[in-house]
C-alpha cells in the first residue's frame, strides 16, 4: 500500500512499513490543502494532531482503506463518516498508557507533598518548613474517571500505596484487581482524589464543571492527564479558590490548540502577545500554588515515542499483512 505519514514519528514506524512492503511517503511538510489535492493516490495515512479528517478529507480519498493516529484519542477524526465509508481507524492507547500512569502518579505525589511550591521556596532563599508541611497518601481514596487504558494504568501504579482505588466508567464490568468499579454516588461520597482519563467526546466536552465539583460530599484533589476541554477552567479556579478543590495537576487545558502543539489560538489577530491571549480563567490559573501544570507531556516520554510507533505498525501489519498493492 501507498502509506502517507502526515506527522513525523518515531523510526521505528516507517521500516516495519516498509520491512513488510509498503511504500510510505513522508508528508511532513505538506499542508492539509496540498493533502487533499493528491489524497486520491493514498491507500493510507498517519496522523498525530496535525490537521483534522473530515467528511471533506474523506470524501476527497476514495482509496483510503486506513487512517491510523499515533496516539490514544480519534477526535480529530469524524469517525462515525470514516467507518461508513469502509475505513479502518487505528490508535494506541497501548503505547502511552504505562507514560500517562506514571505522570498521574508524579503529580499527586507532587501536589500533596507541595514539591514545586517548596522548590520554588528554597530557590528564593526561602525555608519554610511548616508551610510545606505535606500529606500522605496512605488512607486516602483514589477515584478514576474512565477505567481504559489510561485509567487501568494509573491504578496499577497506586498498588504500592495503602489506598482505595475506586473506578467509575459508562461501560459495566471494566473493574479489576487494582479499582473496584462503583456507581456515582458512592464514588462522590468517598474519593479523596478524582483522576480523570476520559477521551474527549460529545458526552465529556465539559464533564468537570461546577454541578460536577459541588456533587462530590467534600473537598478533593483533581488530576486531568486526557483532555482540556473536559474541565470548565474558570468552575475549577473557583473551587480551587474557595476550597472545593484541593490542588490540581493539570497536563492538558480547555485553551490547547487541537493539534496540542500550542497552548492559544488567536486567529483573529496574529500579532496580539501572548500574555494578550491569556483568558482570565487561565491567568489565574498559573498563580495558584496548589496548581501544578504540564505542557500536554504525560504521555510524551522517550519510551512512548517508540511504543506508539510500534503499536501502530503493527495494527496496520497485522490487518494488512504484507502489501499487495491496490
Amino acid at each position: 500500500m501507498i502509506i502517507l505519514h502526515s506527522d513525523t514519528n518515531h523510526p521505528t514506524l516507517i521500516k516495519q512499513l516498509d520491512d513488510a512492503g509498503h511504500h510510505n511517503i513522508e508528508g511532513y511538510s505538506q499542508s492539509r490543502e496540498e493533502t487533499l489535492e493528491n489524497q486520491h493516490l493514498y491507500d493510507g495515512i498517519v496522523i498525530r494532531s496535525r490537521y483534522t479528517i473530515d467528511r471533506e478529507f474523506i470524501d476527497a480519498a476514495p482509496n483510503l482503506k486506513f487512517i491510523a493516529r499515533v496516539g490514544a484519542g480519534l477526535e480529530n477524526i469524524d469517525v462515525e463518516y470514516a467507518e461508513k465509508h469502509g475505513i479502518t481507524l487505528f490508535s494506541a492507547p497501548e503505547g502511552n498508557r504505562n507514560a500517562v500512569g506514571e505522570h498521574s502518579l508524579g503529580m499527586l505525589l507532587s501536589l500533596f507533598n507541595k514539591l514545586n511550591k517548596a522548590d520554588r521556596e528554597v530557590r528564593d532563599g526561602l525555608w519554610h518548613r511548616e508551610e510545606n508541611r505535606g500529606l500522605e497518601l496512605d488512607g486516602k481514596t483514589v477515584g478514576i474517571v474512565g477505567y481504559g487504558n489510561m485509567g487501568k494504568a494509573f491504578a496499577k501504579k497506586l498498588r504500592g500505596f495503602e489506598v482505595e482505588v475506586l473506578c467509575y466508567d459508562i461501560k459495566e464490568n471494566v473493574g479489576d484487581e487494582n479499582a473496584r468499579q462503583v456507581f456515582l454516588e458512592e464514588f462522590r461520597e468517598k474519593c479523596d482524589v478524582v483522576s480523570l482519563h476520559t477521551p474527549w467526546t460529545p458526552e465529556t466536552d465539559q464533564m468537570v464543571n461546577k454541578e460536577f465539583i459541588d456533587a462530590y460530599k467534600k473537598p478533593f484533589w483533581f488530576i486531568n492527564t486526557a483532555r482540556g476541554k473536559n474541565v470548565v477552567t474558570a468552575d475549577l479556579v473557583d473551587a480551587l479558590k474557595d476550597g472545593r478543590v484541593l490542588g490540581a495537576g493539570l497536563d492538558v487545558l480547555e485553551y490547547e490548540k487541537a493539534s496540542f502543539e500550542s497552548l492559544f489560538s488567536n486567529k483573529k489577530n496574529v500579532s496580539l502577545s501572548i500574555e494578550n491571549q491569556i483568558p482570565d480563567p487561565m491567568r489565574e490559573l498559573m498563580f495558584l500554588n496548589n496548581v501544578i501544570l504540564s505542557p500536554h507531556v504525560a504521555g510524551w516520554t522517550k519510551e512512548s515515542h517508540e511504543k506508539l510507533a510500534s503499536v501502530i505498525a503493527g495494527k496496520i501489519i497485522d490487518k494488512f499483512g504484507k502489501g499487495e498493492g491496490r
